[in-house]
C-alpha cells in the first residue's frame, strides 16, 4: 500500500506539475524529488523480492541493497545523488554526495554492503624495467538504517593488495560517520568524513571518473581521498542550490618531513591526519556551494581554512616556530553534459602561511611552500553504445605545481618556485553493464618526460 500511494503521488506531481509557473530551478528540483521517489520505490520492490525469496526453502541470506548506477556517459548525477531531496525513510546525502556514500536503505534495522576496487597497469615509455601492475585499491563499506532518520556508516580501504610492515599496503578506515537528517531538505552528520570540495574527493570510484589514473589536480593539490573527523550540517533549497558546512579537524605541520619528498608530490597529503589521533586545538571549518537549477549543469566552490600548529613544537626545534601557520585550501569547479558530451573545469589553490622560520629547519631539504595550485579542463564524448557496453573517449589537460611560491627566507637560504607541470591525458572508458569499467590512456608530461606512460585499467562497484 506504501508503494502504491508514492507511485500515486508521483503521478499527481507530474500532472500538477505544468499547471505551475516553474522556473527552470524549481522543475530540476521536481525532476530530483521524482528520481529519488522511484528509487525508493525500486528499493522497496528488490526488498520484497528479497523477503519473498528468503521464505522459500534453503540457507537465511542477508538483504544487499543495490548501489545506484552511474550513467554510462560517465560521471554524472545518480539517483542516490539526488536522494537530499526524498522523503523519509531515505536519508539526505551530502551537498555534492559521492556515488559510493551508503545504499538507501527501504526501511529501518535494514543493513546494506557496498565498494569499489581497480586494478591497474603502468608501463613508461622510457624506463620499462618500471613497468608493473597493482592492485590499486579495494574498498568495502557497510551502511545500516538505524531509524527512519538515522543511518550509521563505515567504509574500509585495501591499497596495494599486501599490507605488512615490510610492503606498500595499507588498510585505513576511509569514513565512519552516523547520518541524521533534521527535516527534508536538512540533514546532520557527525564523525570521519569525506571534505565536499572539488568533483574527485567525493566521487572517485573507477566509475565514477574519466582515466585510469585519478587526475593530478585533485591528488597533489587537493589530498584525495581527503577525510576529517568532524561535525557538518547539509541540504539543498526548491532552486536547486546544495550546501554544507563544517566545523572538522585540520592539517599538522609537525608532520612535515623535510628529509622525504612526500611533500614535493602533494603539500596536503603529507600533512594530513586522517583521522588518525589528529590534533584538534586548533580545529579547522570548511563550506562548499553547489548550484544545479539548469539542467545538465553543475557549478560548485569551497573553501577549508585552520591553523596547523596546535600548540605543539615542530620536529627538529626547541619550541613552536610556527604559532600562527594556517592552512587555507579553496576550489571552483564546474561541469556541463550537453546531449553526448562530458565538460568539466576546475581549478585549485592552497596557502601555509608562516613558514619562514619553518623552512630554516630544512635547509637543504624539501621546503614547506607557501602557495601550491593547478587546474584542468577534460572533455569526453559518448561515442558508442550498443547492449550492456558504452565506450566514451575523453582527453584531459592539467597544469599544476605543488610549490609555486615560499617564504622569504634570509639573503643565500632562499629556494626558487617550481616550474609548473603541465600533463596531457587521452583515452577512452568503455563501460560493461553498470557497474564495470575498462580503461586506457596515454599521458604526456612537459617536465617529467620519464613519467610519459600508457596505463590501462579494470574498474568496478557494487
Amino acid at each position: 500500500m506504501k508503494t502504491t500511494r508514492r507511485c500515486l503521488a508521483l503521478a499527481a506531481l507530474l500532472v500538477a506539475g505544468p499547471t505551475h509557473a516553474a522556473s527552470n530551478a524549481q522543475l530540476m528540483a521536481r525532476l530530483e524529488r521524482l528520481a529519488a521517489e522511484l528509487d525508493q520505490v525500486k528499493a522497496e520492490l528488490k526488498t520484497v523480492k528479497a523477503q519473498a525469496v528468503a521464505t522459500q526453502p534453503g540457507p537465511a541470506t542477508a538483504t544487499v541493497a543495490a548501489r545506484p548506477a552511474v550513467a554510462p556517459s560517465g560521471p554524472v548525477a545518480t539517483p542516490a545523488q539526488v536522494a537530499v531531496l526524498a522523503p523519509p525513510p531515505p536519508l539526505p546525502a551530502a551537498a555534492e554526495p559521492a556515488p559510493h556514500t551508503a545504499p538507501l536503505a527501504s526501511r529501518s534495522g535494514q543493513t546494506s554492503l557496498f565498494g569499489y576496487g581497480e586494478i591497474n597497469y603502468n608501463r613508461p615509455f622510457r624506463d620499462q624495467s618500471q613497468t608493473q601492475f597493482d592492485v590499486r585499491r579495494a574498498i568495502v563499506g557497510i551502511a545500516h538504517q538505524a531509524s527512519e532518520r538515522t543511518r550509521i556508516v563505515g567504509e574500509f580501504e585495501f591499497e596495494h593488495a599486501v599490507t605488512s610492515a615490510d610492503d606498500a599496503g595499507e588498510v585505513a578506515v576511509e569514513q565512519l560517520y552516523v547520518e541524521h537528517r533534521a527535516t527534508d531538505n536538512v540533514g546532520l552528520k557527525g564523525g570521519l568524513f569525506l571534505i565536499p570540495l572539488g568533483f574527485l574527493n567525493l566521487n572517485h570510484e573507477p566509475t565514477a571518473y574519466y582515466g585510469v589514473e585519478r587526475n593530478f589536480v585533485e591528488t597533489a593539490i587537493i589530498p584525495s581521498t581527503w577525510r576529517e573527523v568532524g561535525l557538518s550540517a547539509f541540504g539543498v533549497s526548491d532552486a536547486g542550490l546544495r550546501w554544507d558546512v563544517g566545523i572538522t579537524s585540520g592539517f599538522d605541520l609537525n608532520k612535515w618531513d623535510g628529509a622525504s619528498t612526500e611533500g614535493r608530490d602533494s603539500p596536503l597529503g603529507a600533512i594530513h591526519q586522517e583521522g588518525q589521533m589528529a590534533k584538534g586545538k586548533d580545529p579547522a571549518v570548511y563550506g562548499a556551494l553547489s548550484w544545479r537549477g539548469t539542467p545538465g549543469l553543475d557549478v560548485g566552490a569551497g573553501v577549508f581554512t585552520g591553523k596547523a600548529a596546535h600548540g605543539s613544537k615542530v620536529a627538529g626545534s626547541a619550541g613552536n616556530v610556527a604559532p600562527d601557520a594556517r592552512v587555507t585550501l579553496w576550489d571552483a569547479h564546474a561541469r556541463w553534459t550537453p546531449g553526448k558530451w562530458n565538460l568539466s573545469a576546475l581549478y585549485a589553490r592552497g596557502t601555509i602561511s608562516d613558514t619562514d622560520r619553518i623552512n630554516t629547519l630544512y635547509l637543504g631539504q624539501t621546503y614547506v611552500p607557501k602557495s601550491f595550485f593547478g587546474w584542468y579542463t577534460q572533455a569526453a564524448y559518448a561515442l558508442w553504445q550498443g547492449g550492456e557496453y558504452a565506450l566514451s573517449p575523453f582527453v584531459r589537460y592539467e597544469v599544476f605545481n605543488t610549490a609555486a611560491g615560499f617564504a622569504t627566507m634570509p639573503a643565500g637560504l632562499g629556494v626558487d618556485a617550481d616550474r609548473d607541470e603541465k600533463v596531457v591525458t587521452a583515452g577512452a572508458n568503455l563501460r560493461v553493464g553498470e557497474n564495470v569499467v575498462l580503461k586506457a590512456d596515454v599521458q604526456r608530461f612537459q617536465l617529467a618526460r620519464e613519467r610519459d606512460r600508457l596505463n590501462l585499467g579494470i574498474g568496478y562497484q557494487f
